[in-house]
């Protein structure tokens, strides 16, 4: 069940209430927090408003997301980049706090995914509009031939796709059929009435953002989530007030491979991405060499694009790769350090759900000292 802590006698009662994470109440004031993960379709504390959506490996948890843009002393309209955005949770959660977000990836699925949860909330009124003919499309083009699906609809579901004009509606129909894909290709489960349940709780996840958003009178963040290296930043030099990430654990988890059912959905070349993903090219020390040089760049941009005096948050941990463990850790440290960043706290957790390939994380708390 969720822990809720009670903080009694604070300080500021108003701003604690406002941004504090894991606090269900503040003196006699429940926190936002507490709120929003009321507004959950989902049987896990976790997945609430639309952190759910599709079942990405690896996810942050959004509590702890939350209290690191604490930690880290961002205030609204400050900017937090994510250089590996990877489900979208750090975007999510700066938008709920009204701190702006950049969100940067490789993966097409990942940008898609960070959009999606974010982006919806404005235009969910054209979402709803457009239900029942998402509903008798996906039918069609699965071949469940009904009365009532050849009367009201004569194209496909991918005709649907490309007749949507607005981008972020296109996005989140997308999204739900991957989502679709996605259940039957994990769990053997009949693609129509999985995109059928799944839509359903996606409008509604979508719906609760809007009601949560009206109901706590929050100002959002802006969000700007575009797909890019982070080896080669398009930002300028110290522009941004914080970052967040978790650099991917490639060498213990092969992305390309866990979702290859919704990228070859969406049209890709899976051996052209291999040679885009940090931490999938090459074999062996060949491919060790490379995920170090891949994120020794990483790094130097991230202290590049970073304000001086300013901190990072890095969620990282030790893999076993070869039956080998890989120390990224300290060599995460090492070059940090190296780069002008001084370690400021380490945070150790035992960590669940990534099928063993790690045991802990740690998140590294780093200031631009220089």
């Amino acid at each position: 069940s969720l822990r809720g802590f009670v903080l009694r006698n604070p300080p500021d009662v108003d701003t604690l209430v406002r941004r504090l994470a894991y606090f269900k109440t503040i003196g006699h004031r429940i926190t936002d927090y507490y709120r929003l993960t009321r507004y959950n379709r989902t049987r896990s504390v976790n997945q609430y408003l639309t952190h759910w959506i599709y079942p990405y490996k690896g996810k942050f948890h959004p509590q702890m997301i939350r209290a690191l843009l604490n930690i880290l002393k961002l205030e609204a309209n400050e900017t937090v980049l994510d250089p590996f955005i990877g489900s979208g949770t750090t975007a999510v959660e700066a938008q709920l706090l009204g701190i702006n977000c950049i969100g940067i990836d490789v993966s097409p699925l990942c940008i898609l995914q960070s959009k999606v949860k974010t982006e919806s909330i404005y235009v969910i009124d054209e979402i709803k509009r457009l239900r029942e003919e998402a509903i008798a499309s996906f039918k069609l083009s699965n071949r469940v031939h009904t009365l009532i699906v050849e009367e009201t609809v004569a194209k496909g579901y991918n005709e649907f796709l490309n007749s949507i004009n607005d981008e972020r509606v296109r996005n989140f129909y997308l999204m739900a059929k991957l989502v679709a894909i996605s259940d039957r290709a994990r769990r053997g489960r009949d693609i129509v009435q999985s995109f059928i349940k799944n839509l359903e709780l996606m409008i509604s996840s979508v719906d609760d953002y809007e009601r949560a958003a009206r109901e706590l009178n929050l100002q959002l963040g802006n969000v700007d989530v575009r797909e890019g290296d982070a080896r080669r930043l398009p930002l300028k030099d110290e522009s941004i007030q914080g970052i967040i990430t978790s650099p991917p654990y490639s060498i213990a988890l092969d992305y390309v491979a866990n979702d290859a059912h919704a990228f070859e959905a969406m049209g890709y070349d899976l051996d052209k991405m291999r040679d885009e993903f940090i931490g999938v090219r090459g074999r062996g020390e060949t491919r060790m060499k490379l995920y170090n040089e891949d994120m020794t760049k990483s790094l130097h941009e991230m202290h590049r694009v970073l304000e001086k005096g300013r901190c990072c948050a890095i969620v990282i941990g030790n893999a076993t790769y070869q039956k080998h463990k890989i120390k990224t850790i300290e060599f995460t440290i090492e070059q940090c350090e190296k780069l002008g960043f001084t370690l400021i706290n380490n945070i150790n957790k035992i960590i669940y759900g990534l099928y063993n390939v790690m045991q802990t994380d740690n998140t590294l708390i780093f200031r631009k000292d220089r």
